[in-house]
């Protein structure tokens, strides 16, 4: 799909030199790539703290070898 966006040319010029980045296509792909993970991780962190485990679980059994 093609799109026409106006982007500061110093952020894409930055983008592409920490990046290592050739074209302004892969570097905007790798920045949305990133931004996607980033917001993901957050979204698992809102969790933490809020997730009830079975008291009676044993972790040390799962990890024997039989």
């Amino acid at each position: 799909m093609a799109t026409n966006l106006a982007i500061d040319d110093q952020l894409i010029i930055e983008a592409q030199t920490i990046g290592g980045n050739k074209t302004k296509k892969a570097a905007v792909t790798e920045a949305l790539k990133e931004y996607i993970q980033r917001r993901k991780q957050l979204q698992l962190t809102s969790i933490f703290g809020k997730i009830d485990y079975d008291p009676d679980y044993d972790y040390k059994q799962t990890r024997s070898r039989q």
